[in-house]
């Protein structure tokens, strides 16, 4: 049995969230856009798991999923013991202050009308009975843990500058003590002079509060600032999570292979070392993946299983999980076998 540290605070199972598509003079339902296309991991309490990929792959889709902004189309989540994915609305309201979100946009994510107070204070009216004093010396210490001057509680969004808002809504989340925090891409629409310090509030409020974060970025460098393990998405599914020390410095599949080679390297002289793996061709669309393994159409190393069958999501090494036909022992040696096979031909012919 799992102690209360070894357990997650978070265990995702087979998460699908698929959108219709309709059409037609009817509008009878003629598809779907796969967004998320069973995906499983956990979440320790304390750590951050980076969730990285290109635009479109999923990501955000993927937090506003765990958190039931979305329905669900298939899949459990399970927060701090408890059924998120088919709770019921009352139940899922109690829920509620264990899990919280910071948007990507402050400014779309804050309401215009409602000042620093209202906007910060409104999660406490909702969930606590607080007297007015009580919820406006509440506010003034949100205001104080995420550097906010207090005496700017009666201002509205538009008075502050973007770093500002964010930390607004970093305050908002905060205001019901969560345990978990999905971070949605929270640094993306914000100057880079800004980005550094909004991380290092995050980490500074994950150390003093125990928090566990969800972080999702594109944005490798400074997911490998502050992420403990990181998952990469590729249309719809997870293709590899490992620890991020050994996910940088050996990713396994080819997919993080050219996402880690896309990342600008500071140092020339490295940077001369580096080769950088250009894929060709398109993301295939959500609405109509290819069979087989989704990335099989661009991958570099593609096999001819790859087009035919969906690989595993297994664990290769302790901690290190890969979606790849290249891992699998079996279909490995038979590729390889068929490479041997291939190259005494060559061979043969030569002579």
């Amino acid at each position: 049995m799992l102690d209360d540290a070894d357990r997650p605070l978070v265990s995702v199972r087979n998460l699908k969230m698929h959108f219709p598509i309709y059409g037609g003079l009817m509008r009878r339902r003629v598809g779907e856009v796969k967004a998320v296309d069973g995906i499983s991991f956990e979440i320790f309490e304390g750590e951050t798991l980076g969730l990285v990929g290109e635009s479109g792959c999923g990501k955000s889709t993927v937090g506003r999923t765990i958190l039931r902004l979305y329905e669900a189309t298939a899949g459990d989540v399970i927060i701090d013991g408890k059924e998120i994915a088919h709770a019921e609305p009352e139940e899922l309201r109690r829920m509620r202050p264990t899990m919280q979100m910071i948007f990507q946009d402050p400014q779309a994510s804050l309401n215009p009308r409602m000042t620093v107070r209202d906007i910060v204070g409104e999660p406490l009216r909702e969930h606590m009975a607080l007297s007015n004093t009580e919820l406006t010396d509440r506010v003034h210490q949100l205001m104080d843990q995420v550097g906010l001057n207090r005496d700017f509680a009666d201002r509205y969004p538009h008075e502050f500058s973007g770093g500002q808002r964010q930390r607004i809504g970093i305050a908002r989340a905060l205001a019901l003590n969560p345990k978990f925090i999905v971070c949605d891409e929270p640094i993306a629409a914000l100057d880079v002079s800004i980005q550094a310090q909004v991380v290092n509030l995050l980490e500074e409020l994950q150390d003093r509060l125990g928090l566990t974060y969800l972080f999702i970025s594109h944005d490798l460098s400074m997911v490998r600032h502050i992420a403990d393990r990181v998952a990469v998405m590729y249309l719809g599914q997870i293709a590899e999570l490992a620890p991020r020390d050994a996910l940088y410095e050996k990713p396994l599949h080819p997919y993080t292979e050219a996402l880690l080679s896309a990342v600008p390297e500071p140092d020339p002289t490295i940077a001369a070392k580096t080769e950088r793996i250009i894929l060709t061709g398109d993301v295939p669309s959500p609405s109509n993946p290819p069979t087989g393994c989704n990335f099989s159409t661009r991958c570099p190393k593609v096999m001819d299983i790859c087009t035919r069958e969906t690989p595993t999501f297994r664990e290769q090494e302790p901690g290190r999980f890969v979606a790849c036909h290249l891992y699998n022992s079996e279909q490995t040696s038979a590729a390889n076998a068929a490479s041997e096979v291939n190259k005494s031909i060559q061979q043969g012919e030569e002579t």
